[in-house]
């Protein structure tokens, strides 16, 4: 069990390292996770995009920024002054796609020589490791 958090790292590291090559979009792999819960989940707040992704609100703050300088997203001020929300732009949506086929081109290769039950073991197992994980820095309110 120890080897676990080290195989999820490497794990981590090299689908870090495959998304900022097959990138034609040439972003770096960090904002790949951008993409996708900006996509799914318009209108999010920055704070809870920080808990969604599990980045720390610093972070969201500066690669927000660039994907702003960019073209992908819009900022815009919530009903509290002090909230911001982030919104998708059309750059986005096309990022989307992109991001999408690497993750799921990722996904199969890695899973290739897993059998479907092996494959569903390992996401529900991962998805309980998550959940734990979320629920101990966040605290149980954490919804995602």
């Amino acid at each position: 069990m120890a080897g676990v958090m080290r195989n999820i790292n490497v794990i981590y590291r090299c689908s870090a390292i495959n998304r900022k090559q097959n990138s034609k979009e040439g972003l770096d792999g960090i904002y790949h996770s951008y993409i996708i819960a900006i996509f799914h989940h318009p209108g999010f707040s920055q704070d809870k995009l920080s808990r969604h992704i599990c980045v720390s609100k610093s972070s969201v703050t500066r690669h927000l920024a660039f994907l702003e300088e960019h073209g992908y997203i819009e900022r815009r001020q919530g009903e509290d002054k002090r909230e911001m929300l982030v919104f998708p732009t059309e750059k986005l949506e096309k990022a989307y796609t992109e991001t999408y086929a690497i993750s799921k081109e990722w996904r199969e290769r890695i899973t290739a020589d897993l059998s479907d039950e092996e494959k569903e073991l390992a996401a529900r197992v991962l998805e309980k490791m998550a959940f734990t994980a979320r629920e101990v820095i966040f605290g149980a309110e954490d919804e995602e």
